[in-house]
C-alpha cells in the first residue's frame, strides 16, 4: 500500500503528515509527500516535529510528478488548494480530503505562531494514526 499526502508547496502540512506517518504506518505502508509546487521546509514545522521526537529534517520538498501518482494507492490532499489542482487520479487511487488551515499563514508572536503550529502538528497526527489504523485493517 502506498500513500501519498499532498499540499500546496510540500513545505508544511504534508511533511508534517508524511513524518507522522513514517512512524504510525505498519511495514507494508509506504509514504510519502509532494507539493503542487516545491517550497521548501518550513523550519516551524520541522522545530514541532522535532518537539514531538519525530525528524522530519532529512525529508525533500517535492514537487509532485506523475510517476508519484501512478505509485499511489491513496492520496491524501491535505489542503483546499491541493484538493482543487490535484491532477485527475486513475479509478484505481483513493481519494482523502483533509482541509487543514495553513499554519504557516499564522500571524503574531513567534510564541502564538508556534502555538498554531503545534496544533496544526497535533491535529495531523491524530488524522494520520486513524489512516493508518484504518488502512492497516484493509491492506
Amino acid at each position: 500500500m502506498h500513500v501519498l499526502f499532498l499540499c500546496t508547496g510540500n513545505s508544511c502540512r504534508s511533511q508534517m503528515a508524511e513524518g507522522w506517518a513514517r512512524k504510525f504506518a505498519p511495514s507494508n505502508i509506504q509514504v510519502q509527500s509532494a507539493g503542487i509546487e516545491a517550497h521548501g521546509k518550513n523550519p516551524r514545522a520541522i522545530a514541532v516535529m522535532a518537539d514531538a521526537g519525530v525528524d522530519i529534517s532529512k525529508q525533500e520538498s517535492t514537487k509532485l510528478t506523475s510517476a508519484m501518482l501512478a505509485w499511489a494507492d491513496v492520496v491524501v490532499t491535505v489542503c483546499g488548494h491541493a484538493d482543487e489542482h490535484c491532477p485527475a487520479l486513475p479509478p484505481t487511487v483513493h481519494k482523502i480530503h483533509w482541509p487543514l488551515n495553513d499554519p504557516a499563514k499564522a500571524a503574531g508572536t513567534e510564541e502564538e505562531i508556534m502555538a498554531v503550529f503545534r496544533a496544526s502538528r497535533d491535529d495531523i497526527r491524530q488524522r494520520v494514526q486513524q489512516l493508518m489504523s484504518e488502512l492497516a485493517a484493509t491492506a
